[in-house]
């Protein structure tokens, strides 16, 4: 491992995919209630490059890997400046004299730590985070496809995890105000139009008004008990999700729609039915708004829209499902004119989720409003996790249109979409960008659907010479838009990658 050699130079990957193959040693203890334990790695990386990494039962059954990593094997040294990777959320709950392990992370002082994927048992279950963060620590979760692997490894324990946590919810006070029940209606303030949407698209055998059905929605959690009257109501994701207006509710809960493109301006849209609702009524307002053009690649000509449409169907309904619905006068929204598609969605990203993992398409899994994510998911409209960055992603591989930037200014987080290569400069927010000539502004853009490329590879791509391609590197390194992987200036290793 290499010497970090200060924050923005410290390259986070290989630590991350250390902690999965430490991860992959664990020895999970037998236990007689047939609990699956999860698999666990962590890794510990000094100031000065040294990494010690630790799993679970690694030096006795059933030890965390954060308590044989921070006391086990670092009991009396500083951690104050050191970076932790762990491959789960640490635990919250231990019987004494056991200290959790979030509280053993705070306890030593560490300001940075990286977390693989959320522990969905209802003893944690964000809360290891959320401690962390309370604390003064800087909490980034694992890139998307190393989430991946750790979920497959531990399929067994999340699956009982997510059972426990169905069972605690049915019987537990809800945490969250969208999952509180509200008192004053009943289930006959679901659209039955939404419920039986629902029902098709998910494929469920059921039908509305069955008392099977309802048991389902319980389980969904989409009505919540409402322990005065011990009857079930419809919470606040029900009536998102289902309700027949839900911003009598939510008077935020509505998305915007505006256009005005080469001198006309559309008729301003407001989509307010149940979320299960909008996102055929918008996609047919988006072919309408940004435009038809024809098709010549066969015999048959037709009329196609001028930018991909699933991928703006993917972006809207994630505007939707991971919005802050808290925040009280925010409305999601679009915006499209001439050089871009503009869509704003109210609450900053969660604190585990970094802006230059949005922009560079790394996106990990977390959800603000899991329960809206499930629903869609089982709808076949958006995946139930990471935030559809692939695609995004395929903007650039598939139709060879710019990639989209994020943004984030109080209280909307903002998905920029160039309309074609020569409207990026017209758009960005990233300084430097506006300097490059045509071709390195092509350079840049595939640079950005990459993890990393080298300068042959970049010749390679544009079909320039070498000299050429050191040429635009250097330029766009001047410009603060690329850095490298800081290895030597003539080394074979050396790698090019986004800002």
């Amino acid at each position: 491992m290499s010497k970090p050699k200060s924050a923005k130079a410290f390259n986070a990957r290989p630590y991350m995919e250390l902690a999965i193959a430490e991860m992959n040693k664990s020895k999970n203890e037998p236990r007689p209630d047939g609990k699956v334990p999860p698999k666990v790695g962590a890794v510990l990386v000094f100031p000065d490059g040294k990494v010690i990494q630790a799993h679970r039962g690694e030096l006795r059954d059933g030890d965390h890997a954060e308590y044989s990593l921070l006391e086990r094997k670092l009991g009396h040294e500083k951690l104050e400046e050191c970076v932790l990777f762990t491959t789960l959320e640490p635990c919250v709950e231990r019987n004494a004299p056991k200290v959790p392990c979030c509280r053993r992370t705070t306890n030593a002082r560490i300001k940075t730590v990286y977390v693989g994927i959320v522990d969905p048992d209802p003893t944690v279950s964000t809360k290891g985070i959320t401690h962390l963060e309370r604390h003064g620590a800087r909490v980034i979760m694992f890139d998307r496809d190393l989430q991946e692997i750790i979920e497959k490894e531990n399929a067994d324990f999340l699956a009982q995890a997510l059972e426990r946590k169905r069972k605690a919810e049915e019987v537990d006070e809800f945490t969250t105000e969208l999952e509180q029940p509200i008192t004053a209606i009943s289930i006959e303030e679901f659209s039955t139009e939404a419920l039986q949407k629902f029902i098709q698209q998910a494929k469920l055998d059921f039908k509305i008004g069955q008392p099977a059905f309802q048991t389902y929605l319980r389980h969904l959690g989409v009505l919540a008990l409402d322990k005065e009257t011990n009857t079930y109501k419809p919470n606040g994701v029900g009536i998102l999700l289902f309700g027949k207006n839900p911003r009598l509710w939510f008077k935020q809960a509505a998305l915007k729609c505006t256009a005005q493109v080469q001198g006309y301006e559309l008729k301003p849209e407001s989509f307010e039915q149940a979320l299960v609702l909008i996102p055929e009524k918008v996609e047919e307002w988006l072919k309408t708004a940004i435009g038809q053009k024809k098709n010549t690649e066969s015999f048959q000509r037709k009329d196609v829209p001028t930018f991909p449409i699933e991928v703006l169907r993917e972006a809207v309904i994630n505007a939707l499902v991971h919005r802050d619905y808290t925040i009280e006068g925010a409305k999601s929204s679009i915006k499209v004119d001439n050089d871009s598609i503009v869509i704003k969605s109210p609450g900053a990203p969660p604190a585990s989720i970094s802006l230059e993992q949005l922009n560079t398409f790394r996106a990990p899994s977390i959800s603000r409003n899991p329960i809206l994510t499930y629903v869609f998911n089982l709808m076949g409209y958006v995946e139930e996790t990471g935030l559809g960055m692939a695609a995004l992603l395929s903007l650039y591989e598939k139709y060879g249109l710019p990639l989209p930037e994020y943004t984030y200014k109080e209280p909307f987080l903002t998905l920029t979409f160039p309309r074609d290569i020569e409207s990026v400069q017209k758009v960005t927010r990233i300084k430097g960008v506006e300097e490059l000539t045509s071709e390195e502004l092509l350079g840049y853009e595939w640079i950005k659907s990459q993890k990393e490329v080298s300068a042959k590879e970049y010749a390679e791509q544009l079909g320039i010479a070498s000299r050429t391609a050191s040429r635009h590197l250097k330029r766009m390194l001047e410009l603060d838009v690329i850095t490298t992987n800081n290895e030597l200036a003539k080394s074979p290793k050396l790698r090019y990658k986004l800002t």
